[in-house]
């Protein structure tokens, strides 16, 4: 996975990475969120789900400590990351907000 998840992150379109399990209940709270923010945002965004439990050394390398964790990716670089649960509107505004200023740089 870390071989494809490298070429996904690296990509001009962000994409947003959900860490979480299972046996999760707030990532299970999560996933309709993240459902709604693809509808909204379309080829705008990307979201990955990667399952900790399946990809720990993913989860080692971020530092995963608990979920589900949110880390928002561009061109291979981390923008932001976030834990828990959040609305639609918070994500889709972070994921503009954080877009357009590495954008400008």
């Amino acid at each position: 996975m870390n071989e494809n998840f490298n070429e996904i992150i690296s990509g001009s379109i962000p994409v947003l990475v959900d860490f979480s399990a299972e046996w999760c209940g707030p990532c299970r709270m999560l996933a309709p969120v993240l459902d709604r923010v693809k509808k909204r945002m379309g080829d705008r965004i990307r979201i990955l789900k990667i399952d900790v439990d399946e990809n720990m050394n993913l989860a080692t390398r971020y530092n995963i400590r608990s979920v589900p964790t949110l880390m928002l990716f561009r061109d291979g670089k981390l923008l932001w990351s976030g834990v828990g649960v959040m609305t639609a509107d918070s994500l889709e505004n972070v994921i503009n907000n954080y877009s357009q200023i590495f954008t400008s740089r």
